[in-house]
């Protein structure tokens, strides 16, 4: 089942929150600042956030964007109706939707699902192991390090997050549109060429022959892919 994290300074509305999300059996998390919220995340296997806007210490707003340096897991703002400007920024720095207070029980449960449910589709929620090696390259998701033949990389958050992707489920072929989705964690509308981008850019970093890849291959028509190796 799910663990879902709610934050909100206001404690009534992560109690009333709780009354919607405790009905369909989702394991259930608490935060009343941002900081709070990523500490959560830190400490625990968190597959969804309900994210207050408007909080002490660190807003909805900085603890999105420190969040989406981190995980991928959806988060939900939570908004009131004068906080338009709110909103779209949320949206900009990584959230994938909002809920407008006060609260329709049955909206929340809706997108709760929604989301829940592309995150799974996406494998969000399978066991990833912290350290996978494939040939010479050896990423440790724990510290955020790749090397390559023993040699330490410079990646991008981008591209860490694709390699990382990609090494997680060796021989599947993921296309572009999936990658931008699973890793820039929005709807893929014509973006797909930041993927390609991307690919190249890792390449050049974890091949000896960009030209000639012997881990990232393109399977033409359909996307990219980790070769596995013997």
């Amino acid at each position: 089942m799910a663990n879902i994290l709610i934050c909100d300074d206001e404690r009534d509305i992560v109690s009333a929150l709780k009354i919607y999300l405790s009905s369909e059996g989702y394991n259930l998390f608490e935060a009343y600042t941002g900081r709070e919220a990523i500490d959560v995340v830190r400490q625990h296997d968190i597959h969804l956030i309900l994210m207050d806007v408007m909080m002490p210490e660190m807003d909805g707003i900085s603890a999105t964007a420190k969040l989406r340096e981190e995980c991928n897991v959806p988060i939900i703002l939570l908004t009131a109706k004068s906080e338009d400007t709110d909103k779209v920024l949320g949206l900009n720095v990584g959230a994938d939707d909002y809920i407008t207070k006060p609260f329709n029980p049955v909206e929340v449960l809706a997108r709760v699902r929604s989301q829940l449910r592309r995150y799974t589709m996406l494998g969000g929620m399978e066991h990833k192991p912290s350290r996978i090696v494939i040939g010479g390259i050896v990423l440790d998701d724990d510290a955020k390090i790749v090397t390559v033949d023993g040699e330490a990389v410079n990646l991008t958050p981008m591209e860490y997050n694709i390699l990382a992707l990609l090494m997680q489920h060796p021989g599947r072929v993921y296309s572009s549109a999936q990658i931008y989705e699973q890793v820039w964690n929005e709807t893929a509308l014509g973006s797909e060429s930041a993927v390609a981008v991307h690919i190249r850019h890792l390449r050049e970093k974890i091949e000896i022959n960009p030209s000639e890849p012997r881990y990232l291959k393109v399977v033409w028509g359909l996307g990219y892919k980790m070769e596995p190796q013997a």
